[in-house]
């Protein structure tokens, strides 16, 4: 009973009585950073494919889970070009959401080593909710009238700035303009209405030397809407000999997190982050943290052997 009524409530906090909605969340974004910022695009110079699975509150019966597949390449010193997919659902599959999108950069050299990038997305978003996946869901017992939404298509558009050198990287975008509401009716008696609002994403990180063999990397992530709280991700990481990582994060009055790398060739990276609660939630007996999986492989060239830094 306390999981059935766990899972009617993150599906009530994602559709109905908000009037925001955030985009997925991820651990580690520093190696997604594709997915929130379309200037991102080819500025790893070479094809690169990301694949992140996020199981967040394991446990908890109907917690979310995020599934994203990206790939940026090059195709000219100053363009670059991408494919972003992102499924996120909530409630075993009660609720869906799937973004995808092309990405476009375009990058201008400021200096010897630093370049600013301008980037755009468009694509749009499936949104499928089907209440009779809720355990025990009776629709005969339904007062508020509430239908299925079956894979309901809304279109958006987004941009981004990316400047980088080889030590530092900083970045500010807006992923999607276009505000959608569903369960919206025109006489305005519908209680169940939620509004995808701007998400405003500002992330930023610099690359110390420590010595030879080992790197030493702070990054912040700051992601802003209106209509809820800021939200605030610190990290820092440590590379040894360009191969393992290692690191830890915080997410501002929500969670602590530990993040582990391995660059198992040039070509192919693994990631592996884990989420533990520090408000309420992560004290319950049913919640045993959040976890992700990364993996990343890059077609090097014979001009392009080895990228460095690998941490951004």
């Amino acid at each position: 009973m306390k999981k059935l009524l766990i899972t009617v409530l993150l599906i009530l906090l994602t559709i109905g009585g908000l009037v925001a909605q955030q985009d997925a969340q991820y651990t580690q974004y520093m190696y997604n950073t594709i997915a929130v910022n379309p200037a991102y695009a080819g500025s790893r110079g070479v094809l690169s494919i990301n694949g992140l699975h996020r199981s967040q509150w394991v446990g908890l019966d109907g917690a979310p889970k995020t599934q994203t597949v990206n790939f940026h390449t090059p195709v000219s010193e100053r363009v670059g070009i991408g494919l972003s997919i992102v499924n996120d659902q909530i409630g075993n599959g009660t609720n869906q959401d799937t973004y995808f999108d092309a990405v476009f950069s375009y990058t201008v050299p400021t200096s010897q080593t630093g370049k600013l990038s301008f980037g755009l997305k468009a694509g749009g978003h499936s949104l499928n909710i089907d209440f009779n996946q809720l355990a025990n869901y009776r629709p005969d017992l339904n007062a508020t009238g509430l239908n299925n939404i079956d894979r309901k298509f809304s279109p958006n558009i987004g941009a981004g700035i990316y400047y980088h050198t080889d030590k530092f990287y900083a970045g500010l975008s807006v992923p999607n303009f276009l505000k959608t509401q569903h369960f919206d009716d025109s006489a305005g008696n519908n209680s169940f209405i939620a509004e995808e609002r701007l998400n405003f994403y500002l992330i930023t990180g610099y690359v110390f030397d420590l010595n030879q063999n080992l790197k030493f990397k702070p990054a912040v992530l700051a992601k802003a809407v209106s209509g809820a709280p800021l939200q605030v991700d610190l990290s820092a990481n440590f590379m040894l000999n360009e191969k393992f990582t290692l690191g830890a994060a915080y997410r501002w009055d929500a969670a602590l997190s530990a993040l582990f790398g391995f660059q198992i060739s040039d070509q192919f990276m693994v990631g592996l982050a884990y989420d533990r609660e520090v408000t309420e939630l992560g004290n319950s007996a049913f919640n045993d943290g959040s976890f992700e999986i990364m993996l990343r492989y890059e077609f090097l060239t014979k001009y392009k052997k080895v990228i460095t830094p690998r941490f951004f």
